[in-house]
């Protein structure tokens, strides 16, 4: 008889990443209520923002940014890494602690007052693409040996 697992993956993907994003909503709501970021301007957007972003990386079933998800994500956004580089950039956020990056260390150091490495990338990749100071009006037109 088939167990259960034999689910179809896409099915079991969503459903996977529904609770991770759960678990994130979760945390989101721990940093509201903490008295440390009380003085935090724009706060729950900022926590929306965060988890967004941290659901764009490819999170391990523990919904965890690992060495790979950081080296794929660094690549999407036109910075590849070496695999030292990336080693540093995960000790930079977890301080040693772990050779996963999870939300709770991802929150602190988008909050934080340290410049990590990953932050500066994701901030300026903001500014780069989700900024307001984009020129307004229809895009300008691409031609085909401009396309990737």
């Amino acid at each position: 008889m088939p167990s259960s697992q034999s689910t179809q993956g896409g099915k079991t993907f969503g459903l996977l990443k529904e609770q991770q994003r759960q678990k994130l909503e979760e945390i989101n709501k721990e940093y509201l209520e903490d008295q440390k970021y009380s003085d935090e301007d724009d706060l729950a957007e900022k926590l929306e923002g965060f988890k967004n972003k941290y659901a764009e990386f490819d999170l391990n079933d523990q919904g965890e940014i690992d060495l790979m998800g950081l080296k794929r994500m660094m690549e999407k956004l036109g910075v590849p890494k070496t695999h030292l580089e990336l080693k540093k950039m995960i000790v930079e956020v977890t301080g040693g602690s772990s050779n996963t990056i999870n939300y709770r260390d991802f929150v602190k150091m988008m909050l934080g007052k340290r410049s990590a490495v990953l932050k500066l990338v994701l901030i300026f990749e903001d500014k780069a693409n989700g900024s307001p100071c984009k020129p307004e009006g229809p895009p300008p037109k691409r031609d085909i040996a401009s396309l990737p």
